[in-house]
């Protein structure tokens, strides 16, 4: 897949081409639902398949205070873009002037004078423009008068876990989920577990001396952070070449403040089950969140706190189906 950064970046005459829009920050299963309806449009005409996406986030740029927390990060929204089929990627600067664009500038800037659009594939809710002031209907007169079609694709959703009623996938969801602390039904939503990635750096050294090393992600980690609390997940080594060993690790993750040890900082850390030799410090890696096990709890004593993380760990093999260890093994 190509992927350009700003407009200047296509080469002259790129396309035609089948063309989608949006933040894509997840690329959730009703981003794929749309993406994938581009890839196939792009293939039945012999075109090629574009997204157009922005980065930062526009209501990062125009409403900070309102920020929504970032679910993926720029190289992993780029890797599940490119895993739907896409031909090429357009990464467009989201600043305060590019807001004020109004709907056919957009259209004549980025559709048709960039990527040269025969197709425009979205959803039933994508907006556009300055102040969001253009919609599908306007999609459609802008496509009459500048020679493209208009496709929507209906962003399936499912019902609401454990609730009533139906709810369209959409990112806002996954966060409310993960609020929660539910990353099951997060997953659900997304296709794939949630993730966080961050560098690993120096904690208090406590798990350690209970026998549970961890390594500790850094503050300024990106991607949402689920309720406080134990979960089954994954430490995952991207800046490892692929099926080298120790690329994917089973972990239990903790994410909260130590309150028996009356800590004050909230911290997301990971055991790697039965590993203590990992030099992990100054590494970028990520976690994968599978399953909740227990809320953060405050323990009398450490012997008390010892006792239920072997719990949660063995709990923990058994969601991400991990033998168990002989009764000969160390922790």
């Amino acid at each position: 897949m190509q992927w350009f950064r700003g407009l200047d970046a296509v080469p002259a005459g790129f396309g035609p081409s089948v063309v989608t829009i949006g933040n894509f920050d997840g690329v959730h299963r009703g981003h794929q639902a749309v993406l994938a309806g581009v890839v196939a449009a792009a293939r039945r005409r012999g075109l090629l398949s574009v997204a157009v996406t922005f980065e930062p986030h526009p209501v990062a740029v125009l409403f900070p205070e309102r920020a929504p927390a970032v679910l993926t990060t720029p190289e992993h929204r780029l890797e599940l873009l490119a895993a739907t089929g896409l031909d090429a990627v357009l990464v467009i600067e989201f600043t305060v002037e590019f807001a004020h664009w109004s709907p056919e500038r957009f259209v004549r800037d980025v559709f048709v004078d960039t990527v040269h659009a025969r197709l425009v594939v979205v959803g039933r809710d994508t907006r556009f423009g300055y102040r969001n002031s253009g919609d599908v209907s306007t999609l459609r007169g802008l496509g009459a008068t500048f020679g493209f079609d208009v496709q929507l694709v209906d962003e399936a959703g499912v019902p609401k876990a454990g609730r009533e009623g139906a709810r369209r996938w959409s990112s806002s969801w996954v966060r409310e989920l993960l609020v929660e602390g539910d990353v099951t039904a997060a997953a659900g939503i997304l296709g794939r577990p949630h993730r966080m990635t961050g560098v690993v750096v120096h904690g208090d050294h406590r798990g350690r001396e209970l026998g549970y090393p961890t390594a500790n992600l850094a503050r300024d980690a990106i991607g949402q952070v689920p309720a406080d609390g134990v979960y089954a997940g994954r430490l995952l080594r991207p800046s490892l070449p692929p099926g080298a060993p120790d690329v994917v690790l089973p972990a239990a993750i903790s994410i909260g403040t130590n309150p028996t040890f009356d800590g004050t900082q909230r911290r997301v850390e990971a055991y790697v089950l039965d590993r203590d030799d990992l030099e992990l410090y100054g590494e970028r890696v990520a976690l994968e969140f599978v399953e909740r096990l227990r809320p953060t709890l405050r323990f009398d004593g450490v012997d008390a706190l010892v006792a239920q993380m072997a719990q949660d760990v063995a709990r923990s093999r058994d969601v991400l189906g991990v033998p168990q260890p002989s009764a000969t093994s160390g922790p």
